[in-house]
């Protein structure tokens, strides 16, 4: 690693604009921050989207906000209820606020009630959900009724106050596909409305107290971006002397051709890809130690021209290089938590507070034709070891006192995600962590339930479109069958899965698109699926399908001249369905779906207009799911034992006059006892060598060592013995191959 730069001058201040999540930090501030430890130099930072959510989302906060609604100005029926209970609102808020962040837990007994709060059009939807709060406990029911409460707050807003605002997408639409920054730039010349004002209130505090040269904004999203201009706006105008930069997932995958020097209005600089190398030669431009050709990856305007500078003598650094994301200056305490829809699954995204890790920079597979496969965020694979990332574990549960974990990986690899479930074990950390994957056939029923052990609650997965010449067309290297197969094994071992949807991938059929529908209902029926996602295929300018459009019988249609944003493309599919017809009714069959409604329902009644009948026969997946998996018989095959060491005790067993001795082994498991019997002298050769396969004993064993072993003990038939009944039950107390 190079050495330690602690000789800048420029303090630096890392800025997430509104809105992210709001039950814990959008990670990248805390990634530079860590960052920057290790290379010596300070740096301060800042989540505005859960400052602003808290100033305007507080008593003080809704006092002003309805002395900006005109009474006698026209409104839905919605508004009107809303503003006329808006005393009950001021005085419920601060309250609500509080138990969100679990600070006040006995409230959700009277919210649950529903006598506390005003109810107004969010609530609407609570009578066909009502079924569900009685599995819920009564802390998630009011968590949920607090976040209808605080959507109707948001209705209420755009409806009379500000039209752009959203929960974690504030002004989206101005930026989502914003080939011109025409619109953009207008609505920036309009004075600051309430939700700015509050905004640039909150930023000029921290400005403030932190006194930075450099304000460095991350915009992961299009729903930040316009908060970012607006905030760069104002400390143009009012701290000149300050420097601005922006980079992030946004300007990664949107500005790579940017051509409108409108945008250095507001911004001085925009970096791409990895923020660490680009943000350490910034530093050393603003304190004039480097001329401005060695910076890396970074746009700036020198007179009316863009320049882009790519330092190619200036690497990037190795993800074991990063350091260990550093959330001090964040408000861990003040995150909301929220349940937008009752699942267990789809509420990990907003409900707890999870520390952001990651496994592996890119994507191993890196090879799916809607992807952006071209760009460094996901071609560049990187794994990092499993030991660092239980460090690194380690080191933010000592900094947050937060034991959950998010690995935010494009697809965490099985291998270092079997890995980091032997450290984490190895270790004894009681975490519970969740990720993205690929619904690779590595996933066997033992990993899964190895990845169980370590703390795995839950995965996310892309299924895509449920339909195996699409699957194939798009290069996703799976198939439905081995889905649904892999599938079951998490749900078995008890964890989660949701899947990731698609319809309207280029030449997708109208029977493509009802088979698929049928595929995902009977993962629902058959139980291996708990939470899905439906989004309509978007073309992007940097992935196969975007950079070869005829390969895939699609037409782009780009505009002339492209001078902000590009990166969705807007395209014609002359040979597949009306892909937007389907929207509404393949989302609001999921709804049902993951809520256990309607699985029996026809699929056509989900449609107004017509649609094909299925071809999928109505138990495939349960077919698919009863053929016989083979056991694991490589010689390399890994063995551990993860569970108790059993007790043990001699039976008698009679039969036609004859009696002989058998050993029963007992093993103590969380929830009940797995009793095996075994030959007397197989029973003693596995309790001997149990101990040697426990996490910790110095090595791990594979099945061709254990073979040897149950051999030189003179026991005959080891794979009539190993792979068979009882010990192919083994994995219920603790004995795992892969």
């Amino acid at each position: 690693m190079p050495a330690k730069r602690a000789f800048l001058s420029t303090p630096i201040f890392l800025l997430t604009p509104p809105f992210t999540q709001l039950n814990t930090p959008y990670p990248a501030t805390a990634y530079l921050k860590g960052f920057l430890n290790t290379r010596g130099i300070e740096a301060a930072q800042a989540d505005l989207g859960i400052d602003l959510t808290l100033a305007v989302f507080s008593k003080q906060g809704l006092i002003e906000l309805f002395a900006q609604v005109d009474p006698a100005t026209e409104k839905t029926a919605n508004a009107q209820r809303i503003y006329r209970l808006r005393h009950s609102y001021i005085q419920t808020i601060d309250s609500l606020i509080r138990f969100l962040q679990g600070k006040e837990p006995t409230l959700a007994h009277r919210i649950a009630r529903r006598s506390f709060l005003p109810e107004a059009g969010r609530f609407a939807q609570l009578d066909d959900l009502a079924w569900a709060f009685g599995a819920m406990g009564t802390q998630d029911k009011a968590k949920h009724l607090a976040t209808m409460y605080l959507e109707d707050l948001s209705d209420f807003i755009q409806e009379t106050v500000d039209e752009h605002f959203g929960f974690s997408r504030y002004a989206e639409k101005l930026a989502r596909s914003a080939n011109q920054f025409d619109e953009l730039y207008a609505y920036l010349q309009k004075p600051p409305g309430f939700i700015d004002r509050k905004m640039l209130h909150l930023l000029e505090a921290s400005v403030q107290a932190h006194q930075p040269n450099l304000v460095a904004f991350s915009v992961p999203f299009p729903g930040n971006l316009f908060a970012a201009l607006r905030c760069g706006q104002y400390l143009k105008t009012q701290h000149p002397g300050i420097k601005i930069a922006m980079g992030g997932g946004f300007p990664n995958t949107e500005l790579r051709s940017l051509k409108d020097p409108r945008v250095f209005e507001f911004i001085d600089f925009i970096t791409l890809d990895d923020g660490e190398a680009p943000l350490e030669q910034l530093l050393l431009y603003i304190d004039e130690k480097i001329p401005a050709t060695e910076l890396k990856r970074t746009y700036l305007l020198e007179g009316d021209t863009i320049r882009f500078f790519q330092h190619g003598g200036c690497r990037d650094y190795k993800q074991t290089e990063t350091g260990t994301p550093d959330y001090t200056g964040l408000p861990l305490d003040a995150y909301i938590q929220a349940i937008e829809i009752i699942n267990p699954m789809h509420s990990l995204w907003s409900d707890g507070r999870w520390n952001k890790l990651t496994m592996a920079h890119g994507c191993y597979w890196g090879k799916c034709t809607f992807c952006d496969i071209s760009l460094d965020y996901i071609r560049l694979y990187e794994p990092v070891t499993a030991s660092l990332i239980a460090d690194r574990m380690e080191a933010l549960i000592q900094q947050t006192g937060n034991n959950g974990f998010h690995f935010v990986d494009e697809a965490a690899p099985p291998a270092l995600m079997r890995a980091l479930a032997l450290e984490i074990l190895q270790r004894k950390l009681i975490v519970s962590w969740w990720t993205n994957i690929r619904f690779e056939k590595s996933f066997t029923r033992d990993l899964c339930y190895l990845l169980k052990a370590s703390g795995c609650i839950g995965v996310s997965g892309g299924l895509e479109v449920a339909s195996d010449r699409l699957l194939a067309l798009i290069d996703k290297g799976i198939t439905v069958a081995q889905v649904a197969k892999v599938n079951k094994h998490f749900t078995e071992a008890g964890i989660m899965v949701h899947a990731y949807l698609m319809y309207g991938f280029p030449t997708q059929t109208d029977q493509e698109t009802i088979d698929s529908l049928e595929m995902v209902r009977q993962l629902f029926a058959t139980g291996v699926l708990q939470s899905a996602f439906w989004h309509q295929f978007t073309m992007t300018a940097h992935s196969p399908v975007g950079l070869n459009p005829d390969k895939y019988q699609v037409k782009a249609i780009k505009p002339v001249h492209i001078g902000f944003a590009d990166n969705d493309v807007e395209h014609e599919d002359p040979t597949g369905a009306d892909h937007a017809a389907y929207g509404y009714g393949l989302k609001k069959s999921l709804l049902n779906f993951m809520h256990g409604n309607c699985l029996d329902y026809p699929l056509h009644k989900w449609f107004d207009f017509k649609v094909p009948k299925t071809s999928i026969a109505p138990n495939y997946i349960q077919q698919v799911l009863e053929e016989e998996e083979l056991p694991a018989t490589k010689p390399g095959t890994k063995i551990v034992f993860t569970g108790e060491l059993p007790a043990s005790e001699m039976v008698i067993k009679s039969k036609k006059g004859q009696q002989w001795e058998l050993m029963e082994l007992h093993f103590e498991t969380s929830q009940s006892t797995h009793t095996i019997r075994l030959q007397k002298e197989e029973g003693a050769w596995l309790l001997a060598t149990l101990p040697q396969l426990q996490i910790g004993s110095g090595k791990i064993s594979t099945r061709q060592e254990i073979q040897i072993s149950y051999e030189t003990a003179g026991l005959p038939d080891f794979e009539l013995f190993w792979d068979n009944k009882p010990m192919n039950t083994m994995y219920k107390a603790g004995l795992f191959q892969f």
